[in-house]
């Protein structure tokens, strides 16, 4: 027996061609970028145009500002909680004091964006670019910073624990007194970097570039740097207890300042 068992009738189609119908202009209702929406939470702005916008402690948790234009933006004390900045144009922007905790700014452009003092915990940057940026005193504990360009940033002081910088470029940045405890930097290049006093206890550096890197009293106790690159790097007074070095051998509890 051959043909269709169940002949659609010709109402049928068109209901259901109806009913496609009204489910398509629904959803395009739905993900439409309201850019004259003013900021609330869950507020949609894909891709809006907004340079230099006044946002200082506005409610933007859960909002998406994927690919929207913030260059120069004013975010100080916003709340953008589990927000969608990514790919978005934040050049400049102004962070301060703001709470991004589990904001996603993957890819995001954030060149000279000042986040002092801002919550970024367990938020997603990954492969964004933040060169001379200013993170410090930031938290940044559990994010993902994976190929993130931090060249020439300031993270003085800020909280990096337990956070991914897996292949980051932080050439040149100022990372003194910054907890990067148990943080990921397998392969990351820290050429120049200034980690004075930094406390990198049970930290990954296993094939970094750290040519000329100052860790002068940094703890570096536990921390793995097998097959690091470590010429001309300063390592004065730094807690070495029982740290892997960079030919794989395993440095002497109470080590201080040379690999013994």
């Amino acid at each position: 027996m051959t043909g269709n068992l169940f002949p659609q009738s010709p109402f049928c189609s068109q209901l259901s061609g109806a009913l496609l119908l009204l489910a398509l202009v629904q959803w395009s209702g739905l993900v439409q970028a309201g850019c004259d929406d003013p900021p609330a939470r869950r507020v949609n702005w894909l891709r809006c145009d907004k340079p230099g916008a006044d946002l200082r402690g506005a409610d933007l948790r859960e909002a998406v500002l994927t690919q929207a234009n913030l260059v120069n933006a004013q975010l100080a004390g916003g709340r953008l909680n589990n927000a969608d900045l990514g790919g978005a144009a934040l050049s400049g922007a102004d962070f301060t004091g703001a709470t991004l905790s589990d904001a996603r700014l993957v890819s995001a452009k954030l060149e000279r964006a000042v986040f002092t003092g801002a919550n970024l915990a367990g938020a997603r940057l990954d492969r964004g670019v933040l060169t001379e940026a200013n993170l410090s005193g930031a938290d940044l504990s559990g994010a993902g910073l994976y190929q993130v360009d931090l060249h020439g940033a300031n993270l003085a002081g800020a909280k990096l624990a337990k956070a991914n910088l897996a292949q980051a470029n932080l050439t040149s940045a100022q990372l003194p007194n910054a907890d990067l405890s148990g943080a990921v930097l397998s392969r990351s290049v820290l050429e120049n970097a200034v980690l004075t006093g930094a406390n990198l206890p049970g930290a990954k550096l296993d094939g970094a570039s750290l040519l000329d890197a100052d860790f002068t009293g940094a703890n570096l106790a536990g921390a793995t740097l097998a097959n690091a690159r470590i010429d001309g790097a300063r390592f004065t007074d730094a807690k070495l207890d029982s740290t892997t070095w960079s030919d794989r051998r395993r440095c002497q509890p109470a080590s201080v300042g040379e690999c013994r």
